[in-house]
């Protein structure tokens, strides 16, 4: 049991931990070889939510099947799963074509030959920085549900 649980916190720290650095890798103005380099950084750490995410979710639904956790109507738990969701809409929905219209632009000629990123591009990034700082507050909510678990 100690090891499920030290899978599902470990997994939840590397599966979110990444979103917290992408707030600060995509945001403001940078040039555009700086953007390329931080759109394939945060293609490269995009990889630890993936997997980090699936393992907290299939260790998190094991501990509550094996342990002494009570019912799943409980508001830590709906609320952990409701906020999870929320982070999974946010970034599928929101984040990922952003970012994916972003790295065309920025992997193109306009982009390469761009010395100021112009404003679509630019609202895209504000954009997606401020969904990955909603994503974070999320993430801490849902840390804090799965450590104090209220009732």
């Amino acid at each position: 049991m100690k090891l499920l649980v030290l899978i599902h916190v470990l997994s939840a720290v590397i599966g979110i931990g990444p979103t917290f650095f992408s707030a600060a890798l995509l945001r403001g103005r940078p040039s555009s070889a700086a953007l390329r380099h931080n759109l394939a950084l945060f293609s490269t750490l995009s990889f630890f939510p993936k997997i980090g995410g699936t393992l907290t979710v299939l260790s998190g639904l094991a501990l509550i099947w094996r342990g002494q956790y009570g019912s799943v109507t409980q508001l830590w738990l709906l609320g952990s799963l409701v906020l999870y969701v929320l982070i999974q809409v946010v970034v599928l929905g929101y984040v990922v074509p952003r970012v994916g219209r972003l790295t065309a632009w920025a992997s193109g000629p306009q982009g390469r030959d761009a010395s100021v990123m112009p404003g679509e591009q630019a609202a895209l990034l504000g954009g997606i920085h401020r969904a990955h700082l909603v994503v974070g507050a999320l993430g801490l909510a849902l840390f804090a549900l799965m450590i104090l678990k209220p009732s």
